[in-house]
């Protein structure tokens, strides 16, 4: 959970944010940081999906998939932070699951920036997730927010993602697409998935090993949120990643050290192609040498920018909560 003096991010007030995907992996953890810091939160939520409403903590209603939104729904916030979008490590890569990933992603973007560009009033920002698959397979090159956009299916998803916010920036919102690389929790995502081989000490790296994996602990995202939220000269791209991208070898090592297993089974490339797909190769193969130089620019401080530290202290933790 991110710390309480994160909360000076809120010096001027309370703030009322709107929030999209808050029953997802980041959006839970963002809400209940922004509640439990006395901010006001509403959750744009799908059909059904119904909350527990408080004075602080409220819900409004969309349909990103018939494309209905109401703009007076999403007027009145401060601070919209959309982190809405279909799961992208979840089976092959079929047809039907890449028009999902990107239409979840491009069609709810666009509904939702007309939206707030035509609400009666406007927040002052919106903060949209991307992600570092913006860059492609780049290999060894040092990749900052300058960098143009790669080839293959996620850099297509990535480009037309940030793209569809334009109707915002067009009404004079400030939008901050957050490149989001892999993010690191107990929690969910790709860290628990990677304990279990480990700690039966048959982990290892994946291929080769050499591609570069841009990481964030979820704490430290959850900081450059906020901090993307306040800080009035981030615009446009903000790669949300460490500062210490790591070879996929490098990270493996680590992650054995810290677990005291070890690490030298290699998964090999062609079965994680055969058995992954395309998936296989863009999400675990490719390699993005992500450098967050407007986070450094602008004073953002991470509480983990060390490999060995971060997967301490999560490790760590999670083992005192079990006992």
């Amino acid at each position: 959970m991110i710390r309480d003096d994160r909360i000076k991010y809120f010096s001027g007030g309370e703030k009322r944010f709107l929030v999209t995907g808050s029953s997802g992996l980041v959006g839970t953890a963002l809400t209940a940081v922004l509640s439990s810091g006395g901010q006001r939160v509403c959750r744009l939520v799908r059909g059904s999906t119904r909350f527990p409403e408080t004075p602080g903590h409220t819900t409004a209603p969309w349909d990103p998939v018939r494309g209905q939104l109401d703009p007076e729904s999403v007027s009145g916030h401060d601070v919209v932070v959309h982190l809405a979008g279909a799961n992208i490590a979840t089976g092959r890569w079929t047809p039907e699951r890449k028009r999902k990933i990107r239409d979840s992603r491009v069609d709810g973007t666009e509904l939702l920036a007309r939206a707030l560009a035509a609400a009666p009033s406007r927040p002052r920002v919106f903060v949209c997730a991307s992600a570092v698959g913006f860059y492609g397979n780049r290999g060894d090159m040092q990749l900052d927010e300058g960098t143009a956009a790669g080839s293959g299916f996620l850099a297509d998803v990535c480009r037309a993602w940030e793209d569809a916010a334009r109707p915002a920036t067009d009404a004079g919102i400030r939008v901050v697409h957050l490149r989001i690389g892999i993010v690191l929790t107990t929690s969910g995502g790709a860290l628990p998935r990677m304990l279990f081989p480990f700690r039966m000490g048959v982990g290892g790296p994946l291929g080769d090993g050499r591609q570069y994996w841009s990481w964030i602990t979820l704490e430290d995202l959850l900081g450059v949120v906020l901090h993307a939220a306040v800080t009035e000269e981030l615009t446009g791209p903000v790669n949300a990643v460490s500062p210490a991208s790591v070879r996929n070898a490098d990270f493996s090592a680590v992650l054995g050290r810290v677990l005291r297993r070890p690490a030298v089974l290699r998964a090999p490339a062609f079965a994680l192609r055969l058995l992954l797909g395309e998936m296989g190769q863009e999400l675990l193969l490719a390699s993005a040498r992500v450098r967050p130089m407007r986070l450094i620019e602008s004073g953002f401080e991470y509480r983990h920018p060390d490999l060995e530290d971060a997967l301490r202290h999560l490790l760590g933790r999670a083992q005192l909560e079990v006992g």
